[in-house]
């Protein structure tokens, strides 16, 4: 019973993880025969799972909507509440578990009968946040997240338009690879069908045209290699403003502090140099100034830059004046 209960969790996490399965990919992922599955996806139905089966030699299976909420051990109420505060948590609301956040929202939407989908909508649109004092970002649609997760997982191609942070307009057609948190902004990591490449989004630049595009055979693509390529095209790609600094510290010190990825080139043990952005100089001063290390930047490269570090040079010697009362 133990091994049965424990396949059944297995097979339904399975089918929650992408849209269409054959009979015999079920079987050789779980190590079973055919009529093994059959007998399960009954179990399932029998639990209040909607499990559709498709016509095909394969026999293919596809996690549905059913008519009640599945027993997750959550009731009506407890399955939209779960669902609003997942939507708050993966708005920002909660640093660091907003990717985790909208993983779980996918999963969940995905079984919520229409009629709790609308109490969600509705609450969700009845609802008002009130951003933090500091504005750091502009805010991401959680409908728009959510999109972008499932044509990550079915495969599916997005259309949209973008505004590069020139303000230049572009229509784009890609297909998603995975959605990227870096603490502060959403990017869309994904394989642009006209350029022939990869290249990297930030979502709350993107107007989604849906539905979704026809489906694709997806890259092999490991999580290393994503988060490597982000980083390095954040670096050099997404921001309105750009500088090269040379700072006085290790560049693993400097790494650890920066809140944003950069590429950094050590120079030897204490020195490093930095390709780093921001949306305006004025923050980039601010985060350079907080490295807790001496810097230096070609004023010739970057005057937009050079020019607020004298206005914030001035700011802070005028504050420290004051305070000592001189």
């Amino acid at each position: 019973m133990f091994e049965t209960s424990a396949r059944l969790l297995r097979l339904l996490g399975l089918l929650q993880s992408r849209r269409d399965w054959t009979g015999d990919q079920l079987a050789q992922r779980l190590g079973v025969s055919a009529r093994t599955i059959r007998t399960d996806i009954e179990r399932l139905r029998a639990l209040g799972y909607a499990v559709d089966a498709g016509p095909g030699v394969g026999g293919g299976y596809r996690l549905g909507v059913g008519a009640a909420v599945p027993p997750l051990l959550l009731d009506d109420e407890e399955a939209v509440a779960v669902a609003i505060g997942l939507r708050g948590a993966a708005s920002g609301a909660i640093e660091g578990i907003e990717e985790t956040s909208i993983r779980a929202l996918t999963k969940l939407e995905q079984l919520l009968p229409a009629r709790l989908r609308r109490r969600v909508a509705s609450l969700t649109a009845a609802t008002v946040t009130v951003p933090p004092i500091a504005a750091p970002t502009p805010s991401v649609d959680p409908d728009t997240l959510l999109a972008i997760a499932n044509a990550c997982r079915d495969h599916e191609r997005l259309r949209f338009d973008y505004a590069s942070h020139g303000g230049t307009e572009s229509r784009r057609v890609v297909e998603p690879h995975r959605i990227v948190s870096t603490g502060r902004r959403w990017y869309l990591l994904g394989h642009d069908v006209d350029r022939g490449d990869w290249r990297t989004f930030r979502v709350d630049r993107m107007q989604l045209r849906l539905p979704a595009g026809p489906r694709f055979a997806p890259r092999d693509l490991a999580d290393a290699e994503v988060r490597e390529r982000v980083s390095g095209q954040l670096a050099t790609a997404t921001w309105a403003y750009r500088a090269r600094v040379t700072v006085s510290a290790p560049a693993a010190v400097v790494a650890a502090r920066l809140p944003w990825p950069a590429a950094i080139e050590p120079i030897d043990a204490s020195s490093c140099r930095l390709d780093v952005g921001s949306d305006s100089p004025e923050l980039l001063a601010v985060h350079l100034g907080m490295l807790g290390a001496d810097f230096s930047i070609d004023p010739t490269e970057s005057p937009e830059l050079t020019e607020w570090l004298r206005v914030l040079a001035s700011r802070y010697e005028r504050a420290s004046r004051a305070g000592s009362g001189s």
